[in-house]
């Protein structure tokens, strides 16, 4: 299942279209604070399809009948870009356990490049609701190899895939790649182009970059 917030009118739309304006991206504050906030709705409507259980509450006049969540997520995020989306989904599960993967390209000399996950930080995710996020789902390749990798540490119940801009060619990539359907992915825009160096159009730029500064 796919969910594309771009398609109904909330203030999401704002966010993004500040994440692509190349004037307010110069404020890598605003940048991150965006990302965050997004990751934030993001949380709330994957928060719809989590169990909940009934509870009572004691307040200071009597005993109301509310719910709680049944289970808290495990959130994980490929680092650095993913960083500001991922503390924006934990903003509103503040009691979830967290994963961080290292995944990065390895550019050759012919122009092609390979997706290399170098180190995984993880809980056990046996049976648990894995939220994965990343800003950028431009060839889909590091979404794929990220997951596989966490297997090691268990195989989820279900698993939500967060992307602020995702291209169409990945989204296909995972339909095609993914290990399992037990997965639902939610996007705040879908482009449809992706140039030769796996660039989404018109996408965003750099993610990583745009919230903690170009690197070496």
């Amino acid at each position: 299942m796919i969910h594309n917030l771009a398609n109904q009118n909330s203030i999401f739309n704002q966010y993004i279209l500040e994440l692509r304006d190349i004037e307010i991206q110069k404020d890598s504050m605003r940048f991150r604070r965006n990302l965050e906030r997004m990751g934030e709705i993001f949380a709330y409507e994957i928060s719809k399809t989590l169990s909940f259980e009934a509870t009572q509450t004691t307040t200071s006049l009597g005993v109301a009948e509310t719910k709680r969540l049944a289970e808290q997520p495990v959130i994980g995020t490929i680092l650095r870009a993913g960083l500001p989306l991922h503390l924006g989904i934990l903003n509103y599960f503040d009691n979830a356990q967290n994963a961080f993967i290292s995944a990065y390209r390895r550019h050759h000399k012919n122009n092609t490049f390979e997706i290399v996950v170098e180190y995984v930080a993880c809980p056990d995710l046996t049976d648990k609701v894995l939220i994965l996020c990343d800003p950028m789902l431009a060839t889909g390749g590091s979404m794929v190899l990220t997951y596989k990798a966490l297997l090691a540490k268990g195989m989820p119940k279900h698993t939500h895939i967060v992307s602020a801009v995702a291209s169409q060619q990945g989204i296909d990539h995972l339909k095609a790649n993914m290990p399992n359907n037990n997965y639902t992915l939610w996007c705040g825009v879908v482009d449809e182009e992706l140039t030769a160096h796996s660039y989404i159009v018109p996408g965003l730029g750099d993610a990583g970059d745009l919230a903690f500064g170009t690197k070496n």
